[in-house]
């Protein structure tokens, strides 16, 4: 007797589940460019300095930066739609908290909650992705599809910013996530199939505790170097311990049974090409950024100085 087949395995139900995935990391790939146009008025509404700022995007940057790889074995665990769940409800709730900050502090803080989430749905979503599409070529065909919803949701982003900013405020860039989240949130329950990791991979504390230091002592660097000096004391020895934990990274990763980031996939083509084009294309919206921040100095210039 042929066994019943699986509801997600349907090609209508697949296709559920690949749009809410699409849906849930659209979200994030939104936000990573829309608070940019935000930063002016956001400068303006809280009195926030050029640092805070870029404390604003860079809590974001480095929170989710550090957690990625640990949500993706977190949901091999635990399952991958617990986790994806999770992610949407910590995202969708650290987004009204951002809408109702009210100050810079309390912005960057709730910023580092939501990437918390946020860290949750890409790698997650890939995961889901391929355990629903087991077919090769439709599998292939999928990811294809995940991977072009998050460059053009990014690319939206100014776009969807620069009208809510000019007819809702700064805040509504946050809020808009809110209905998107609990949407995601109830097609998650109903449609998308737990699922787990056949064998789960055992936890690798001292590579992740020099992925968080890698990442945090390059980014606090960048951000304060314009303020304390590129030649100070402080951010020297920042870009120091950056190195250092990179060295202590490779070195710890080669020689763990299952580490966090095992180096040898570096040594394949596509996946250090793939690799590159990611760290091309974060450049480019982090050159974004820059220009944003240029555009806030100008105007605090012009607010100081009316007639220069």
């Amino acid at each position: 007797m042929t066994a019943p087949t699986p509801p997600w395995s349907r090609p209508v139900r697949r296709g559920l589940v690949l749009a809410i995935c699409c849906l849930s990391v659209a979200v994030t790939g939104i936000d990573i460019t829309i608070v940019n146009v935000a930063l002016p008025s956001i400068g303006r509404s809280l009195h926030a300095s050029v640092s805070g700022l870029q404390w604003t995007i860079g809590a974001y940057t480095l929170v989710i930066a550090c957690l990625l790889v640990l949500s993706g074995s977190l949901a091999d665990r635990y399952g991958r739609k617990r986790i994806f769940q999770l992610g949407l409800c910590v995202f969708s709730a650290s987004s009204l908290l951002c809408g109702v900050a009210p100050g810079v502090g309390w912005l960057i803080a709730f910023r580092g909650l939501q990437a918390v989430g946020g860290s949750m749905l890409n790698p997650v979503a890939m995961s889901i992705i391929v355990s629903v599409f087991t077919e090769p070529k439709e599998r292939a065909r999928a990811v294809g599809v995940w991977g072009s919803v998050i460059g053009v949701t990014a690319a939206a982003g100014p776009i969807l910013g620069g009208v809510l900013v000019s007819a809702l405020g700064w805040r509504s860039v946050f809020w808009v996530n809110v209905p998107v989240g609990i949407v995601a949130i109830a097609l998650t329950q109903r449609f998308v199939p737990e699922s787990r990791a056949e064998r789960v991979r055992a936890y690798d504390p001292p590579g992740q505790a020099l992925v968080v230091v890698l990442f945090a002592s390059i980014i606090v660097a960048t951000i304060e170097g314009p303020n304390r000096g590129w030649d100070s004391l402080a951010i020297v020895g920042l870009y120091l311990l950056a190195v250092a934990a990179l060295v202590g990274l490779l070195v710890v990763e080669s020689r763990q049974p299952e580490p966090l980031i095992d180096p040898r996939f570096f040594r394949s083509p596509p996946f250090a090409g793939a690799n590159l084009i990611a760290l091309a294309i974060s450049a480019s919206l982090g050159d974004s950024c820059s220009s944003t921040r240029s555009t806030f100095r100008m105007s605090e210039a012009r607010v100081r100085c009316p007639l220069g």
